[in-house]
């Protein structure tokens, strides 16, 4: 698999079905420790150029695909380009497909009370042959007794695909401390806000936005408080070019 290095992370240079070729490939090999995916957009990716103490984290897994279309420019800006967005819920949603297919469970861990349950309850009426092994909110301390209870749930539980949808960047800090406790899962994915999604709470940005690479902006116009965030978009391109302009000289 290449990886393209884009301002420092290692991205997987993948399609959305090559990515769900290789959870297929890992799924349906023996391991003796969970894999990763992680989704960097550019905020992540700028949050690393910030702290630089995240860089290690975020390259930590083993699979590392483009969440954003920022990302893409970025690649494309320094002449590397990546072949696609690959969007973690979609790779996500592909992933419960193999597992309804394939017969594989999976467990639920992240968002407030209720919405895993309504989650599982969807993506079950959409995929009846999906298993659905166990399930946890996110408010629970990430250390000590409570986290040692939710761990000893999911090794009972005994799934093969982890959904750790805690926002970054405690998903990514919660699977990189515990992925030697977690038993038999072989696969962690770290996906934010995306049982919020299949449990209806929050919608996806409608297909022509999505095409057009203009996801971040419909979520600012449904969420406007996220403008603070979404400043990191221009300020990563702008260092970006300027990345560019460094290399250069």
């Amino acid at each position: 698999m290449e990886i393209i290095n884009i301002r420092g992370v290692d991205f997987c240079n993948v399609t959305l079905d090559e990515a769900a070729d290789w959870v297929s490939s890992v799924l349906a090999a023996p391991s003796e420790s969970p894999h990763a995916v992680f989704t960097p957009n550019s905020e992540i990716v700028q949050l690393c150029i910030e702290e630089n103490e995240y860089y290690s984290l975020i390259n930590s897994a083993d699979l590392i695909i483009p969440d954003g279309i920022g990302v893409i420019k970025a690649s494309r800006i320094l002449g590397t380009p990546l072949k696609e967005k690959v969007a973690g819920i979609e790779l996500g949603e592909r992933t419960l497909a193999i597992a309804a297919e394939k017969g594989y469970s999976v467990y639920f861990l992240g968002a407030k009370p209720g919405v895993a349950e309504q989650a599982a309850a969807n993506m079950q009426e959409k995929y009846p042959a999906l298993t659905v092994a166990g399930i946890h909110d996110g408010y629970f301390k990430k250390e000590g007794e409570e986290n040692e209870a939710v761990l000893a749930a999911i090794r009972a539980a005994s799934p093969d695909v982890l959904y750790v949808c805690l926002g970054v960047p405690a998903q990514e800090k919660w699977i990189d401390a515990n992925r030697a406790a977690l038993g038999s899962v072989k696969l962690c994915l770290a996906l934010g806000g995306s049982l919020d999604v299949w449990a209806g709470n929050v919608k996806r940005a409608p297909k022509l936005f999505i095409k057009l690479g203009l996801e971040w902006f419909y979520r600012l116009c449904c969420e406007p408080k996220r403008i603070g965030r979404m400043m990191k978009l221009p300020k990563f391109l702008f260092g970006t070019y300027a990345e560019k302009w460094k290399g250069r000289k």
